[in-house]
């Protein structure tokens, strides 16, 4: 007995033969993504109009006064935001503006505390503590809206595998 293997266009369904050409889309960001980026399969024609959909956008992150916290990451349409600046152009304004330095490289011996509502529920390696844990559970909402707000994906409790990292119950 062998085994057929049959490449489809994600977007479409459509099998596609050996010879016809596929490209790759990576979707980076969109409201349903939870464990961060996935692949998707396409003809040429299936993503040809993406361009011409294409939104000019300002990604944008706010951050508080006292720099406490996660920054929130905000996309607008850049006519929304170059509406913003009233007193001179935008397109001026971001000529001219102060220019942000990279962050500095942590310190290998800078360890990140994931047993405190601040970092739990973060995607790390190392093994999940039940302190972690019982905080993901008992404050998941205000977790989850910690990770939207910074661009992370988000911690399911209906995940097979968030279930079991985080101690919540698996629907059987």
């Amino acid at each position: 007995m062998g085994k057929k293997t049959i490449q489809v266009s994600d977007f479409t369904g459509q099998v596609l033969s050996p010879d016809d050409e596929v490209v790759k889309v990576v979707v980076l960001e969109h409201p349903d993504l939870v464990a961060g980026p996935v692949q998707l399969d396409a003809t040429p024609v299936d993503v040809e109009s993406i361009d011409d959909a294409a939104l000019d956008v300002a990604v944008v992150e706010i951050h508080d006064r006292h720099g406490h916290g996660e920054p929130r990451r905000v996309v607008l349409t850049a006519s929304e935001f170059d509406s913003m600046a009233t007193d001179v152009p935008m397109a001026q304004l971001l000529r001219t503006a102060e220019r942000v330095k990279p962050p500095k490289a942590r310190r290998a011996t800078e360890k990140i505390d994931y047993g405190t509502i601040e970092h739990a529920g973060r995607p790390h390696r190392g093994r999940v503590t039940e302190e972690e844990a019982r905080l993901v559970r008992e404050h998941l909402d205000e977790v989850n809206k910690r990770l939207a707000d910074a661009g992370i994906r988000q911690v399911d409790p209906a995940d097979p595998e968030h279930a079991a990292r985080y101690g919540f119950p698996v629907a059987g």
